[in-house]
């Protein structure tokens, strides 16, 4: 045998593991006979049941072992009841939680002013460190148009409540919805029975989804770039001064890009339209007295005819086709 696997090139042990196979292809393992400490079939189903009782449920394993050794009761050991309960696939959480529904995404659309409303709080540094002023702010998404701030020291759910209150009353036309994030002042009582009292719809941000509410926050972006704006403000005068003299240029100066390089209050007031004829007029002079200069007729920037907050993919495709 030696000489004829040398001449094959053959291992020995490999011929005879060939010659006489072992292993579950030719017949089962012999089964192993388990240790005289193991729990029999009937007492794993014990533990079982145990552990899925109406008592013991909700309970962590350790506080089940635990608990049964108090009473007085020994059943296995923690680790066996541990392998006991991954063999039957209940090895996870336990507990019964509490299941939270996914948040609505906020899908709102205004055609025109005053339909709907967007608010925020931001902070404005005081005179020393620790010493915050809270900027309100309302815009409406149409026209970019700020219907109303306020300067405070400190959030309050009634200064928030009167201070959308004499919002709407200046405005003169009750929005049809006001959106806010989820701030403390905006899910308030206060707010929430007021806007229900005038029968204003209420829609709320996403938590921790800052895109949820993208007119006040680039809103409030564009203040704290401008060139002027001060590190912090010294007092509530200084605040209100800075403010007083930004929201005035902001909606009657601010040419803004979104509704085609017009100022918020020409939208909101209904100017707009008027103002874009006589740019086109103007436009129209140009090109009749230098033609060559232009490839094509100038026309004016349009209004946009709707303004989203989180436009559905469908419809953009839609409006983008």
């Amino acid at each position: 045998m030696q000489r004829a696997c040398t001449l094959t090139g053959t291992s020995r042990a490999t011929y005879y593991r060939q010659a006489k196979p072992r292993g579950p292809r030719h017949g089962p393992w012999l089964a192993r006979t388990p240790p005289p400490q193991a729990l029999s079939i009937a007492e794993r189903d014990q533990v079982l049941a145990l552990l899925n009782s109406p008592v013991y449920a909700d309970l962590a394993i350790p506080q089940v072992w635990a608990r049964e050794l108090d009473a007085g009761r020994y059943h296995c050991s923690m680790s066996t009841m541990y392998r006991i309960a991954r063999a039957a696939g209940q090895s996870r959480e336990r507990r019964r939680l509490a299941s939270h529904p996914t948040r609505v995404r906020p899908e709102l659309v205004a055609t025109g002013p005053s339909q709907v409303w967007s608010w925020d709080i931001t902070a404005l540094k005081g005179p020393v460190k620790g010493v915050w002023f809270k900027c309100y702010v309302i815009i409406d998404i149409y026209s970019r148009y700020v219907t109303g701030w306020l300067i405070a020291a400190g959030e309050d759910a009634v200064v928030a409540r009167d201070f959308l209150a004499d919002a709407i009353t200046r405005n003169g036309i009750e929005p049809h919805t006001i959106h806010a994030d989820r701030g403390g002042a905006m899910t308030s009582k206060p707010v929430s029975e007021m806007l229900v009292d005038l029968g204003v719809l209420r829609s709320h941000s996403r938590p921790r989804t800052s895109n949820d509410n993208p007119y006040s926050e680039a809103q409030f972006k564009t203040m704290k770039y401008v060139p002027d704006f001060p590190g912090k403000f010294g007092s509530l005068a200084d605040a209100r001064a800075f403010c007083d003299g930004f929201f005035t240029a902001y909606n009657h100066e601010h040419r803004h890009s979104g509704i085609g390089w017009h100022t918020p209050a020409s939208v909101h007031y209904g100017t707009a339209n008027q103002i874009r004829e006589q740019r086109q007029t103007t436009l129209d002079a140009a090109h009749a007295a230098h033609p060559g200069r232009f490839n094509h007729r100038p026309r004016a920037p349009k209004l946009p005819d709707q303004a989203w907050i989180n436009q559905p993919a469908q419809q953009a495709q839609t409006v983008s086709v």
